[in-house]
């Protein structure tokens, strides 16, 4: 299993984390979905060519908010954010995330 190429979703509570893995697997590549709260290791251990990380409900500046660590987000590996799992790398990398003043479920224009 870990042998082959293989794409890990990171899912920080989105409700599409399914449909994330199966699109990937559409494409031919193996995918597996992973808890956000999943050690680095664990994930490197995985040998990903990828990694997406999937929206969730949480904000990155509330204390109990899931959060990856700068191992990860350095390894070199591809990463694709997903509404949270953008919002929680340039968090992370120490970026500026600010509330909108209206919440959004869609495209929204950012700056």
């Amino acid at each position: 299993m870990k042998d082959r190429q293989t794409v890990i979703v990171l899912d920080f509570g989105g409700q599409y984390k399914d449909l994330i893995a199966r699109r990937v697997r559409e494409l031919g590549v193996y995918s597996i979905i992973l808890s956000g709260d999943t050690t680095t290791k664990e994930i490197i251990s995985y040998k990903p060519i990828g990694i997406i990380t999937t929206g969730g409900p949480k904000s990155v500046y509330k204390p109990d908010s899931p959060l990856c660590d700068n191992e990860l987000l350095e390894s070199g590996i591809p990463i694709l954010g997903i509404c949270y799992g953008m919002q929680m790398m340039a968090y992370v990398l120490k970026g500026e995330v600010q509330s909108a003043a209206v919440s959004e479920y869609g495209q929204t224009n950012g700056t």
